[in-house]
């Protein structure tokens, strides 16, 4: 059961069972019976091989031994129950509370509304921002006629007759390590403890109804496709006052005209014409602001060179990362297709010039940003 050699240290076997019970505690496995019963047998294994006298019978006479009686009754097996095996994480845990594990985690449960999901498509511009979004969403909603109650007129609730009024119910089964107690949540009352004497005509009893409801959402400046924004108490209301669901927001990003995003970097490609490339001067590079910036650029400018203007990209998500990415600009130079004839005989007189050759140095160079930015 706990996947130890039989040889193992006491450590070792608290470590062991330390993983099982995490895996297979019903708290993370609601409503599912194997697993429930994977973690009673590793609690039972858990409280045989961590007493040395227990786990010396154990290991002399297996599980029919003298003291076994065919089913661990004599190790202890028949007794416990989950209260017994919640008791153990004080040891198993180091006294530590561990969220959800508590003895008492199936009573007197409390309702929670089921989430919504939502997709949303946002521009470069509103991601760069951060936007607040409204929707009008339908969704269940607190019962007006009973304030959630689920009780017609007030008439208030009597005690569960099946769990009288703990919240649950105990079945006992015959597992390898003998007879074992188990507890789950009272069919009748929900774990509850009580049920409802004359139930609301309007909600059934549930305390919630169909309704609609508006909510304004808020999406953090620099989201990306793919990301999820949970909105917590904005999900469908719980059941007789319990606790609302979430809003999950799936962000879909637009497709840009004048930016590439890359991470937090964004992507512009600058198409400057033969004169400016060649003699230098100022250009005008777009922002995701909607404003502009002047940039120098050099004369004798080649085809493939880039530009970082650093801080001008889009902003990390909630702080995480290293601030704001970068405008990157890459630089590719225009050839006209069609010329004038002044214009060709003007090209024609530069045909021969050295200036306008290029040596294999420059043209092993401008091989060589093209092959690293497609690389």
């Amino acid at each position: 059961m706990l996947g130890v050699a039989k040889t193992a240290t006491e450590d070792e076997i608290k470590k062991a069972y330390r993983q099982i019970a995490i895996k297979y505690h019903p708290d993370r496995n609601p409503g599912d019976k194997e697993a429930e019963e994977k973690f009673k047998e590793a609690a039972e294994a858990y409280n045989v091989l961590h007493d040395p006298q227990k786990r010396q019978q154990y290991d002399q006479f297996g599980f029919n031994g003298p003291m076994g009686g065919g089913g661990f009754d004599g190790f202890g097996g028949a007794s416990m129950n989950m209260d017994d095996i919640f008791s153990m994480f004080g040891d198993i845990f180091g006294g530590r509370g561990f969220s959800g594990f508590s003895r008492h985690s199936a009573q007197k449960q409390q309702h929670r509304g089921s989430d919504l999901r939502l997709k949303v498509k946002l521009t470069l511009e509103e991601i760069n921002q951060g936007v607040t979004k409204k929707f009008k969403l339908r969704k269940d909603v607190t019962c007006q006629h009973c304030n959630g109650t689920g009780a017609e007129d007030g008439s208030g609730r009597d005690t569960c007759p099946t769990c009288h009024g703990s919240g649950i119910i105990t079945h006992t089964t015959q597992s390898i390590f003998g007879m074992m107690q188990t507890q789950g949540i009272c069919p009748t009352c929900q774990g509850e403890g009580q049920v409802i004497k004359n139930k609301c005509h309007e909600c059934g009893g549930t305390g919630v109804v169909k309704g609609e409801d508006v909510v304004e959402i808020n999406i953090p400046a620099g989201v990306a496709h793919g990301m999820v924004v949970n909105v917590p108490g904005k999900g469908n209301a719980g059941q007789r006052g319990g606790i609302s669901g979430d809003i999950q927001v799936f962000i879909e990003e637009e497709d840009n005209d004048t930016f590439v995003r890359d991470g937090n970097d964004l992507i512009y490609n600058l198409l400057l014409d033969f004169p400016t490339a060649t003699l230098g001067g100022e250009v005008e590079i777009p922002t995701i602001e909607g404003k502009t910036l002047k940039v120098k650029i050099d004369s004798g400018t080649q085809p493939g060179k880039t530009m970082r203007l650093r801080g001008k990209g889009l902003p990390a998500v909630q702080g995480y990362g290293s601030g704001r990415g970068d405008l990157v600009v890459n630089i590719s130079v225009y050839v006209p297709k069609t010329l004038s004839r002044d214009e060709r005989k003007a090209i024609e007189q530069f045909k021969d010039s050295d200036n306008f050759k290029g040596d294999r140095q420059t043209k092993e160079s401008i091989f060589n940003r093209f092959k690293n930015y497609f690389s």
